[in-house]
């Protein structure tokens, strides 16, 4: 039986970009027993040999920056500056950051004491899981892929890699940029492949799944995942809204919808999908747009704007979300021009949420724009939709901003920005509703990749505890005053006199302590 080979196209000149044998399921299989063997000795290295190794990671991209921005630009086709700025660039500062915090984030964590254990400590420790599998996307392939993959390390983990079957030729780069690295064998596996592939990692039983990418790839996997308990994170899609009001500062609210639509040609799971504007400035509003976006250069390379789609299928739902939004009465303002895989960028009015375009994930360059008269209706607007990942506030009113964001139903909000505050290491990140599971960046996300474990230390020397057997006839009594005193009403000062004489008297009645009669 032939090996199932990966052919990936140039979404700039179509051409082929190279060949990439797919894993098969004994490989994915192999490849996660590989890191279950390491992964004790991995976990155990000091965080700061761990840290070491991502440090010479950093300086070796560094080292290797236009090279390494040339191969994600070959299997993308965007531009130059969004491949450094996007890929490369994120995926150094969270490198950089967690060289500077992991140390921090990790570190066991005392939790109060508590007055049924008086003479007991307690913490919370973060250890690693074991192997954690991770499923990437295509639209920002290396930092989407490598994000969580030094995210799992600095944890302790291994990792089993399934790069996109769309850009394979970055997941060859990421393996490359390991082993330069030299990490030891069998702490990051790359498997090569299509759905079946990633359908193989999930079934080799990983300690953690983290998958980016479609709700309906997410379900699927969740589905599968859930048979065997494997706990899951994920990453989805967006429909993501832009809340502008009157107040709002206008010529930057122009340039942050303009970025925010088509940065990455709108393949962003952050996109401006959706922007509502107050009714006084509507018009205004789409006039500017629609200028700004008419200038935006089309292309790759070094003096372009907007790439091209990366995967080819995306252009056809483009068109489709285009179909239907026009034949329902939306009308665009820009030109409808094809180019190549890829499009100028599309902005489209009198839309309405009977249109495909303001419901589902379009992902690709379109800026639809719909007018709205009051702030309650602009956030029914915004919360009307299965997704929950992103969203931004424009206003000059802070009050307004922080009653608006408290609103909305989303893991993540801007005020007066887009996009730039998922690239912020420190704050989590995440999706509601249909947007995903679980939260990674911030200390939140390092401990995501960790087991949890609460621990209790107690150097008491009593050889019994007052709730132990066996049961007593005053034991009833003993716990029925301590919660009459601790819950009751009794002002403060009786309470913990109350307090004091049950553990006096429970010490006295029930703890036996080493040298006393039985």
């Amino acid at each position: 039986m032939s090996r199932t080979e990966l052919l990936p196209i140039s979404p700039v000149d179509g051409t082929q970009i190279g060949v990439f044998p797919a894993a098969t399921p004994g490989e994915v299989r192999e490849a996660v027993e590989r890191g279950r063997a390491t992964s004790l000795a991995w976990g155990n290295t000091p965080l700061r040999e761990r840290l070491r190794l991502l440090a010479r990671l950093r300086a070796i991209i560094v080292e290797e920056l236009d090279a390494v921005v040339a191969r994600v630009t070959a299997a993308t086709g965007k531009p130059d500056l969004e491949a450094l700025a996007g890929d490369v660039y994120t995926t150094l500062d969270f490198i950089a950051h967690y060289e500077q915090s992991a140390e921090n984030y990790l570190a066991s964590e005392p939790r109060p004491s508590h007055r049924l254990a008086p003479h007991a400590s307690f913490r919370v420790d973060y250890e690693p899981l074991g192997v954690v599998g991770i499923i990437a996307p295509w639209n920002y392939p290396l930092q989407l892929a490598m994000v969580p993959l030094v995210t799992a390390l600095v944890a302790g983990n291994t990792v089993v890699l399934k790069p996109s079957e769309v850009v394979p030729s970055v997941g060859a780069l990421i393996q490359e940029l390991c082993a330069r690295t030299g990490f030891p064998a069998g702490v990051v596996e790359v498997v090569q492949g299509g759905p079946e592939v990633g359908e193989a990692l999930v079934d080799a039983r990983p300690d953690k799944i983290f998958f980016t990418g479609s709700v309906a790839t997410g379900k699927k996997i969740a589905a599968r995942a859930a048979e065997q308990l494997t706990p899951l994170e994920l990453e989805l899609g967006g429909k993501d809204p832009m809340l502008v009001f009157a107040d709002a500062p206008f010529d930057r609210a122009v340039n942050g919808a303009v970025y925010g639509a088509f940065v990455n040609a709108g393949q962003v799971c952050v996109s401006v999908e959706r922007a509502y504007v107050e009714a006084p400035i509507y018009e205004r509003f789409v006039a500017a747009v629609t200028e700004a976006a008419r200038r935006l250069r089309v292309g790759s390379g070094r003096a372009a704007d907007l790439g091209p789609l990366i995967r080819p299928a995306q252009a056809d739902l483009v068109e489709a979300h285009l179909d239907d939004a026009l034949a329902k009465g939306a009308r665009l303002t820009t030109p409808r021009e094809r180019v190549g895989n890829g499009f100028r960028p599309l902005v489209l009015r009198d839309v309405s949420h009977a249109m495909r375009v303001m419901t589902e994930e379009t992902f690709g360059p379109v800026l639809p724009l719909m007018p709205f008269r009051s702030e309650p209706e602009a956030i029914e607007l915004a919360n009307g939709t299965r997704y929950g990942l992103n969203a931004s506030v424009w206003t000059r009113d802070r009050a307004r901003a922080e009653r608006v964001v408290r609103a909305l139903v989303a893991g993540n909000c801007a005020v007066n920005n887009v996009l730039l505050n998922i690239a912020n290491p420190h704050l989590p990140f995440g999706g509601e509703r249909e947007s995903g599971w679980g939260r990674y960046h911030g200390p939140e996300g390092l401990r995501a990749f960790s087991r949890v474990k609460a621990v209790m230390l107690d150097e008491s020397t009593a050889t019994s505890e007052m709730s132990w057997f066996p049961y007593r006839a005053t034991s009833y009594e003993v716990v029925k005053s301590l919660i009459v005193a601790v819950f009751g009403e009794a002002p403060a000062l009786a309470k913990a006199g109350a307090i004091a004489s049950q553990w006096l008297g429970a010490a006295r009645s029930l703890w036996r302590r080493e040298g006393s009669a039985r």
